[in-house]
């Protein structure tokens, strides 16, 4: 119980993080939280999705246990393996089974990034059963009622081989988050930045711009988090067209034409 103590201690989300709601998405993980019933987080790159993970854990008083997932993900990664000391052979948990034990939020980010086969080990605890099972020990984990599943992942990369699968998708309740309108993102830009609010609305107006040649040359227009980074990079003395450029344009494309048309547009409001 000791270790669990000290692990609950390590994870637990101990300042309020800053959070703007969109909707109602507050109302309805606590409801999903109360019921038991994983939840998955659909939305664009840099919209909110983590930070809402951190709010709500903080909310809920419960630690957080975050994995971001990857294509090299495995379920031993995830739920343990056996480690070889000097002295001896012992298991280490996963952030996974980690989780399970001492009823945390386990938060899987991007989770169409990771395996097929890896996915599968969170089907037993994303149902009725809420179980773990640990074939390398023999164990099988149950969650208790405080442990919570969210994963996330983004609509707009969907491929055949970047899809949820629906035999995953079906154990969860879905919300959904967008870029924040206007006003929202503009006051979410001046409190974590500290830039004034004329800048905070054109940049929302250059964000715009970029998201509108969404299809059309990008992948994705500018995230509420890359305005953000471009807004404290201009507070702290960058001249504002070069913090657009090096925070917006040179992330979104490496085509050449494409960073020219970015960067007029920002050349055209700053």
């Amino acid at each position: 119980m000791d270790a669990h103590a000290v692990s609950i201690k390590e994870y637990l989300v101990k300042k309020e993080p800053y959070y703007e709601p969109q909707g109602d998405e507050i109302a309805l993980f606590e409801a999903a939280y109360r019921n038991q019933i994983p939840v998955l987080l659909k939305g664009p790159t840099g919209c909110g999705k983590t930070r809402f993970m951190e709010h709500m854990a903080w909310r809920l008083s419960r630690p957080l246990v975050t994995v971001s997932c990857h294509d090299d993900l495995t379920a031993s990664d995830l739920i343990g393996r056996y480690l070889i000391t000097a002295a001896e052979t012992a298991w280490v948990d996963g952030p996974l089974a980690r989780a399970v034990r001492i009823g945390a939020i386990c938060y899987l980010d991007e989770i169409v990034e990771a395996r097929k086969d890896t996915t599968v080990v969170i089907h037993p605890l994303a149902d009725d059963r809420r179980i773990l099972p640990v074939e390398k020990t023999g164990e099988l984990l149950e969650a208790t009622p405080e442990f919570c599943l969210a994963i996330s992942y983004n609509p707009g990369y969907q491929s055949i081989l970047k899809d949820l699968k629906q035999s995953t998708r079906q154990r969860f309740i879905g919300i959904e988050f967008g870029y924040p309108t206007s006003d929202l993102e503009q006051r979410i830009i001046v409190h974590e930045s500290g830039i004034g609010p004329e800048i905070a609305e054109k940049l929302v107006k250059f964000a715009g711009m970029t998201r509108n040649l969404k299809g059309n040359g990008l992948d994705e227009g500018a995230s509420t988090r890359l305005l953000v980074h471009a807004a404290k990079l201009m507070v702290t003395g960058i001249e504002p067209r070069r913090a657009c450029r090096g925070a917006i344009s040179e992330t979104l494309t490496d085509d050449a034409e494409m960073l020219a048309a970015i960067n007029e547009l920002s050349a055209s409001l700053f």
